[in-house]
């Protein structure tokens, strides 16, 4: 029985709906599950007894003899988890009543004691980026991704395999969330002891490493960014985990404001994006899923559109066991990532289909004649209504160019991979005005010089002749001469530090792709692509992980300053500057 006079409720939470008493605090946007980790992510318990107002204390007078007694503190629990089964607890928050509220008319204080806390720090900190190895369609487990930051999780153990299980870190772009509490009371020997009750937590939420611009963006990513059902309007289409402005509500070319220009040789252009539901809200018998893909289409020059589907993804969906192996889960709740690069594309896209998966009859897609390539979301199932199969988009297209310009080979490209601000990665090619060097540090010590007083003499032979062939070699132990070491000593350099430093112009950009691309120079995390000895030992080790001769090499933008909107000469362009994040490596003296 619970120890604790009144009662016990959640206030202020991630999720609330149009019948709670929060339903005049917000937007009708209530079913919110898709947050960001660097927004604020309040939890709030409301604590209710008769007579009590904010400015009441806790009192060791009103404990009863039944054992209950005033709420002093409410102890939350946060967990988090990415496959909704294993749960880690990442924090507790001791949190006494909330600071008085106070009628601004009367002074009277606020009805009931509230304990609010926020969480986003505790949460942002779970997360960083998952990179998908280039070349490769989807990651292994959308549960522990691609290529995770954060920190190097300890692997010693040694078996009779060279795999380990315990060296696997969780997936580096979302975690669900979820908070409950438990409370002390105060007995009537003024004692602070436990209530013995655990107010359930509220409904889980998905957090992501993105962030919001207060003068830009809105909160509530259930409305763009989920990707469940498609809503057809100009103000909110469901969209993947991009900023990038080559997406639009419409399937139809003609319609299409900016494309993103792809090389044919780019093996690495990812498209991430967070699914809850699996099932098609405009059937109206419980029919979920059977294909889940993203439907694609390529224009020529003549036009001539052929169509195409990857579907790489699937693998790491959820399967609906209870109902057809063939059809996916309810809810899917995860992160999901396809490589929709040209060259990926042409060798691993397949021919759309209905009434089967996996999908059978691969196609080349993008030829000598394609201009440009829409991708889009979308479901296929066969609905228990009509009888057939039917489709549905579930999102805005994003559509791609083919950039055709041959490649500066004295200098080469440059290729980056950022962790954008929806928590996703961007690509970029940056092809002009390639420059490369050192910048140079050292430590300089000075030491003694050598004794040029005394300079060691020729022992060979008594008479100061020089021709005697009976060298006796023994005497000299080293090649030193003493005396006249003049090699060494003085000022010497006792390490060096440098760092390889690189910049490239990119093309011309108009404002809205401008202020897109502002965001590689305002990401922790920005990394380039490269093809080096390393990176090809990978591909030789292991083509399975690592299916491309090419690797992310990480780099820190040293930009301090980029101008994105230029009136005056209309277009403008970005010198990226940046240098390795690994250091060159020199020798210590």
């Amino acid at each position: 029985m619970a120890n604790y006079l009144g009662s016990l409720s959640w206030g202020i939470v991630p999720i609330n709906w149009a019948t709670t008493n929060l339903a005049t605090m917000s937007w009708d946007y209530r079913s919110n599950y898709l947050k960001s980790a660097n927004d604020q992510l309040r939890y709030q318990v409301q604590w209710v007894k008769s007579g009590l107002n904010e400015g009441v204390e806790p009192s060791a007078g009103n404990y009863t003899a039944g054992g209950k007694g005033d709420i002093v503190n409410a102890i939350f629990k946060v967990e988090t988890t990415v496959d909704g089964t294993n749960w880690n607890t990442i924090g507790t928050i001791k949190k006494s009543r909330d600071i008085a509220n106070k009628r601004y008319d009367s002074g009277a204080a606020a009805t009931d004691h509230r304990f609010t806390i926020d969480i986003s720090q505790l949460v942002s900190d779970q997360l960083s980026y998952s990179l998908c190895p280039i070349n490769k369609g989807t990651w292994q487990s959308s549960f522990y991704g691609g290529m995770n930051g954060g920190a190097v999780m300890q692997d010693n153990v040694i078996g009779t395999s060279p795999i380990s299980n315990y060296n696997v870190s969780e997936n580096g772009t979302f975690r669900r969330v979820r908070v409950s509490a438990t409370f002390d009371i105060i007995n009537g020997d003024g004692e602070i002891t436990d209530a013995g009750y655990t107010l359930s937590h509220p409904p889980y939420v998905t957090a992501i490493n993105s962030v919001n611009q207060f003068e830009r963006d809105t909160v509530y990513y259930d409305r763009q960014f989920t990707l469940n059902e498609y809503t057809n309007t100009s103000t909110s289409p469901k969209r993947f985990l991009t900023r990038c402005p080559n997406w639009y509500y419409s399937t139809a070319e003609n319609k299409v404001v900016y494309s993103k220009r792809v090389r044919m040789d780019e093996q690495a252009e990812f498209l991430q994006w967070y699914v809850r539901g699996s099932f098609p809200a405009s059937d109206s018998l419980p029919d979920n899923y059977n294909l889940l893909e993203l439907y694609g289409t390529s224009y020529d020059y003549n036009g001539t559109q052929t169509n195409f589907v990857m579907a790489d993804f699937n693998s790491i969906l959820k399967n609906n066991d209870t109902n057809s192996s063939t059809q996916f889960a309810d809810y899917q709740n995860r992160m999901l990532v396809q490589n929709v690069s040209p060259a990926f594309i042409n060798a691993n896209a397949k021919v759309p289909q209905n009434a089967s998966r996996p999908y059978t009859t691969s196609i080349s897609p993008i030829t000598a004649n394609t201009k440009k390539y829409s991708i889009h979301y979308r479901g296929v199932w066969y609905s228990q209504s009509s009888g057939s199969w039917e489709d549905e988009r579930l999102g805005a297209s994003n559509w791609y160019e083919i950039d055709r310009e041959s490649e500066n080979i004295p200098y080469g490209f440059v290729r980056f991979h950022w962790l954008n601000s929806m928590g996703g990665i961007d690509s970029y090619t940056a092809k002009r005005d390639v420059v490369e060097g050192l910048t140079i540090s050292r430590s300089v010590v000075e030491r003694n010089s050598a004794d040029r007083t005394w300079y060691q003499a020729n022992s060979f032979n008594d008479n100061g002749s020089e021709s005697n062939p009976e060298l006796d070699t023994s005497l000299y132990v080293s090649d030193t001469m003493r005396g006249g070491n003049l090699y060494k000593g003085g000022r010497e350099v006792s390490n060096v530090n440098a760092d390889r430093v690189q910049s490239v112009y990119t093309e011309p950009l108009n404002k809205s792709v401008a202020k897109w691309l502002e965001e590689m120079l305002l990401s922790p995390n920005v990394w380039i692509e490269k093809d080096t000895e390393a990176t090809a030992k990978g591909y030789s080790s292991n083509p399975y992980l690592r299916p491309s001769t090419k690797g992310y090499i990480p780099v820190i933008i040293t930009n301090s300053d980029a101008e994105t909107v230029n009136q005056a000469e209309g277009l403008v362009k970005f010198n990226i500057e940046y240098t390795l994040a690994h250091k060159v490596q020199t020798q210590r003296n």
